[in-house]
């Protein structure tokens, strides 16, 4: 089953546009637990003077690692939306490195799952934290 989980999670990162846009990479999937990476890419420059990338890049990985540890769930058999994200901006990516979130959803009822997450640079300095509210489609109690 966990096999299956995790195949089901990489099917929704592939079937999301932006996550394609960004090349966003699945590194890691696992009962309840995502993470995500992309490559440091021009294109997604926030701040042409520093090489920043812009915080929607930011948002768009730990948004979808988070629904990845959500598809993942053992509690969870359906799909998923995110109802409520609030992200805090700790510091800026380093430019030119390479970005990855780490998803842990810790929490699912029969109607939301509650996820926490973090994204950092090649460093392992934490760049951005979020929590998030997620809908859960036909959950286990």
């Amino acid at each position: 089953m966990p096999e299956k989980k995790a195949r089901l999670a990489r099917q929704f990162i592939a079937a999301i546009p932006h996550s394609r846009a960004l090349d966003m990479q699945m590194d890691e999937v696992f009962s309840g637990r995502a993470t995500l990476s992309l490559p440091y890419d021009s294109r997604f420059i926030g701040d042409p003077e520093t090489g920043v990338l812009h915080g929607g890049v930011v948002t768009a990985l730990l948004d979808t690692a988070m629904g990845a540890a959500v598809v993942s769930h053992p509690q969870s058999t359906g799909g998923t939306a995110t109802i409520d994200l609030r992200i805090d901006y700790m510091r800026a990516a380093t430019p030119g490195q390479r970005l990855t979130a780490r998803a842990e959803c810790y929490r699912v009822t029969r109607a939301v799952a509650f996820v926490r997450a973090t994204a950092h640079d090649e460093n392992d300095d934490p760049v951005a934290s979020a929590a998030g509210v997620f809908t859960v489609e036909g959950s286990k109690p």
